[in-house]
């Protein structure tokens, strides 16, 4: 799928989220990645082959910012 030099991960790749962005939908809350991986800003994520890879986020409290 990817075009691009050097080309990007697979999806089937542990660094897949490395890819760059076809699509943005930051209202929406996804991203369509060059490599077919829609990404959620809960950090899922939807594989080109239909597979899920549930949200990963850190769970390092330390590194949670809250607004004031």
């Amino acid at each position: 799928m990817c075009q691009h030099q050097p080309p990007c991960p697979s999806a089937d790749s542990a660094d897949r989220d490395c890819a760059r962005l076809v699509a943005h939908h930051p209202e929406q809350g996804w991203s369509l990645l060059c490599n077919g991986v829609v990404l959620f800003e809960d950090t899922g994520e939807l594989l080109p082959d239909g597979r899920v890879i549930a949200p990963h986020r850190p769970l390092d409290a330390s590194r949670v910012v809250t607004a004031a």
